[in-house]
């Protein structure tokens, strides 16, 4: 791809500029976020109002420094489907709010480590986490998701049950095709918007395809109220959701050292900030129904292929979806239409650029993988991340499951605690990896 300038976090664009790149960013984490709700029987249009309100108190609690939107967590699907009753796509209205209230209360869950980090400070996460287990995370985070995308790009409802579909996989193409030639070979403006124009194309191909339902659109009202869900308590629903928190804290944690690594800034001192303002979106996003939230690769995508860091971006895609999830039902379901193959093309992409960040990471931070610690490291943490997240494998952990990205995260901070120290070769001192709160680690080692 070409090189453009870097457009950096405090950056101040016009709103002819600004405008569209927010709605790219809105376009880039819709599918996702609406198929959360889809899959456990809540409410899309709620959804996506409170990702955008999410994603606005959370700039607000981190100082409007870290670019960052909030949109539907998976991680939350299983326990919450469980408790919610779903059967065959649908859930049981009487259970819906049972399993919001342990949503709200995982959200707490975040709120507490983060008070943790804000007491005892960093030091320890960079011991616990040096680049070799860092960059091997971020790169599972990206490829962890390949499958998804290729799905989406393959088959109807994303589901290989219903065979190979060649018009999806046209547009797929031709969608990730338009991604990539806005980016590489178009100059000014139209090159920093090439994930929303890549859309723009891949709806239009898509239409003669027959892929493009447009009565949603057509039923749906112009101005509208969403309809809210009151979260109710109960124990045995919080005990099966709540533990799910460290999961996401964990993935958490992996986003924002992706976004060190695209943006060139150290934003880990602002991290006990950046966890409480995704448990509070959270916590207040199941208090009226919504999806419980996380810090999305999708977005982290897009800047790595825009270059463009502005948080004012952040601000104007959160005011976006909470306009259009809470009040003009017609765009929402204009948006919802958007044909799956079209997110899938656009994935692809996305996804990839996560993984290459994580590379980039271990190879700027001069890890040398001639010490067979940090070898040991990377490998165990790659396949069994990877293998299990592709490979859509969980590990039952009482009423719940660990997916692949948690448990390689685990596995590989007990290697890193284990594996002989004087083989830790550029492990825990990179200077790429913290900045100057990293360089203080390393010298209290």
């Amino acid at each position: 791809m070409s090189q453009r300038p870097i457009v950096q976090t405090d950056a101040k664009l016009p709103l002819i500029q600004a405008i569209p790149l927010a709605l790219q960013h809105l376009m880039a984490m819709f599918g996702a976020t609406v198929l959360v709700p889809i899959l456990t029987g809540l409410d899309p249009s709620v959804a996506i109002m409170t990702s955008g309100a999410g994603t606005i108190l959370y700039l607000i609690l981190t100082k409007g420094k870290i670019p960052s939107f909030l949109g539907s967590s998976f991680a939350f699907i299983a326990p919450i489907a469980a408790v919610a009753g779903v059967t065959n796509g649908v859930a049981d209205p009487a259970k819906i709010p049972y399993a919001l209230g342990g949503l709200v209360v995982a959200g707490l869950i975040y709120v507490v480590v983060a008070g943790i980090i804000k007491a005892f400070g960093t030091k320890w996460l960079y011991k616990l986490l040096p680049p070799a287990l860092v960059g091997s995370v971020v790169i599972i985070i990206g490829l962890g998701l390949a499958g998804v995308a290729i799905k989406m790009s393959l088959f109807q409802y994303a589901d290989p049950a219903n065979g190979l579909d060649w018009n999806l996989v046209a547009v797929a193409s031709i969608t990730l095709g338009a991604c990539i030639a806005f980016s590489s070979y178009f100059k000014g403006f139209a090159a920093t918007i090439p994930i929303l124009l890549g859309i723009i194309v891949g709806y239009i191909a898509a239409i003669p395809f027959g892929l493009v339902n447009f009565q949603g659109v057509l039923d749906a009202a112009w101005v509208g109220l969403p309809t809210l869900t009151i979260a109710k308590f109960e124990p045995s629903a919080i005990m099966l959701i709540a533990p799910v928190a460290l999961v996401v804290i964990i993935e958490h944690i992996g986003h924002l050292l992706v976004i060190n690594e695209i943006t060139g800034k150290d934003f880990n001192p602002l991290l006990p900030q950046s966890l409480m303002g995704d448990g509070l979106a959270t916590s207040l996003s199941a208090m009226v129904g919504g999806t419980p939230s996380t810090t999305y690769a999708e977005n982290i995508g897009v800047m790595a292929v825009t270059r463009i860091y502005a948080v004012q971006l952040f601000w104007f895609a959160g005011a976006f979806a909470f306009i259009i999830g809470g009040f003009v039902p017609k765009l929402g379901a204009l948006i919802a239409s958007i044909p799956t193959p079209v997110m899938g093309g656009v994935s692809i992409l996305l996804f990839g650029l996560i993984a290459a960040s994580g590379l980039r990471m271990l190879v700027d931070s001069g890890i040398d993988y001639s010490h067979s610690r940090n070898l040991i490291l990377s490998s165990v943490v790659l396949v069994l991340g990877i293998g299990m997240e592709v490979g859509e494998i969980k590990i039952p952990l009482g009423d719940y499951t660990v997916p692949g990205m948690a448990l390689a995260t685990v596995v590989g901070v007990i290697l890193n605690l284990i594996l002989p120290s004087e083989s830790k070769g550029l492990a825990v001192d990179s200077p790429d990896f913290g900045g100057e709160m990293q360089a203080e680690a390393a010298e209290s080692a």
